[in-house]
């Protein structure tokens, strides 16, 4: 891990984490979505960016984030609580919309005809574009070094 933070990207190379870190660094903003398993994001995703988001170094502070998620009936808050927490957790603006980000359906069939989700999802995308856009106008604010504790004084 810490070589890792020593060089701002993952040491396991055999995978496609660095790609997609690489990826992400290169975008104005940032949605990553996810299909709900056992009330949860998917279990892949979420290795892949906690390996993305540990050894960040301040690079997406900043950067306009949110997470989407498409679930059968439930589980949909806490995949969304969860993907949120990589953004807050690096210093990036959570993109709202006019409801939690998600869609509900087996099949885009069944998707299409979540009319309130379908909606969620174009509000959502408006409010990315408006904040990338605003966020282009504004100077970004001066971050303090990071401090780390582990509650031991």
């Amino acid at each position: 891990m810490k070589k890792c933070l020593e060089d701002g990207m993952c040491n396991f190379t055999d995978d496609c984490t660095n790609d997609i870190k690489k990826a992400l660094l290169e975008c104005d903003g940032i949605i990553v979505g996810s299909p709900v398993y056992f009330a949860g994001p998917n279990g892949a995703l979420c290795a892949i960016l906690d390996r993305v988001f540990y050894h960040d170094l301040g690079k997406f502070a900043n950067k306009p984030g949110a997470g989407i998620v498409s679930c059968r009936r439930s589980g949909s808050t806490a995949s969304f609580d969860r993907l949120n927490k990589y953004f807050t957790i690096r210093n990036m603006p959570i993109v709202p919309s006019q409801y939690w980000n998600a869609v509900h359906g087996n099949t885009p069939e069944e998707v299409r005809q979540d009319k309130e989700g379908v909606q969620t999802m174009r509000t959502l995308a408006r409010n990315m574009a408006w904040m990338l856009n605003a966020f282009d106008k504004v100077e970004k604010p001066e971050h303090e070094k990071e401090v780390r504790t582990n509650f031991i004084r």
